[in-house]
């Protein structure tokens, strides 16, 4: 029986919190190679479509799908985050703890913290969020403007939906409270979000990115 193929994937832990709470199930990067507008048709890695259409599924098998960086649907992503180590002292090796659970000094059980060490440098042991791929498309960046903040695909980016009483919601992506700086509509946060990682040119680009939807797995 052959192995399910898996990838690490990076995350910071606002988004790790995200995931773990059911908010984040798609993520989006920029493709690496454009497609190119020829006459009535966009064009990459073998694929065409019509000029007017802003988002493409990208099938298991398909030329799009298969050249992913994320990975295709089925495969499987295990998320590296900042991690650290408690404890420590001379009769103590310490143990692995995340970002994403501790952002103070200290641990649950008062051990001191070492210093945040980069995500990328997390083993695979030290996992403890696998995702598998549901599905992938390509779209435009802003393909999802203008829809309503009910339909907004941005929200599954783990956007915060702050209630602000009456009826009402904000939305931010780190912020999970009521207070100055939300927006009253996904999309914003969501370019928020993007430019935080991908700066503010990234975004005014309005490129094409690969889209990855996924879900929890049990590691």
């Amino acid at each position: 029986m052959s192995q399910v193929k898996e990838r690490p994937i990076l995350f910071s832990a606002p988004m790790v919190r995200a995931i773990l709470d059911g908010r984040k199930t798609v993520t989006r990067l920029t493709m690496s190679v454009q497609p190119e507008l020829g006459g009535a048709f966009w064009k990459v890695y073998g694929a065409g479509w019509g000029a007017g259409i802003s988002s493409v599924p990208a099938m298991p098998g398909h030329s799009l799908a298969a050249n992913c960086p994320i990975g295709m649907a089925g495969e499987r992503l295990w998320v590296q985050e900042a991690w650290a180590i408690a404890g420590g002292m001379p009769h103590d090796p310490g143990y692995v703890v995340l970002r994403s659970e501790f952002d103070g000094d200290y641990d649950d059980c008062g051990n001191l913290i070492d210093r945040w060490r980069p995500a990328e440098t997390m083993d695979r042991d030290d996992c403890r969020v696998e995702l598998e791929i549901t599905a992938v498309s390509i779209e435009r960046l802003w393909a999802g403007e203008g829809e309503t903040a009910f339909e907004s695909r941005y929200v599954a980016e783990g956007i915060n939906r702050i209630h602000q009483g009456d009826g009402e919601y904000a939305f931010h992506p780190f912020k999970s409270e009521p207070g100055p700086g939300s927006w009253t509509d996904p999309f914003a946060a969501w370019r928020e979000l993007w430019v935080s990682v991908n700066g503010a040119d990234s975004w005014n680009a309005n490129p094409w990115v690969w889209v990855v939807e996924f879900k929890r797995v049990t590691p």
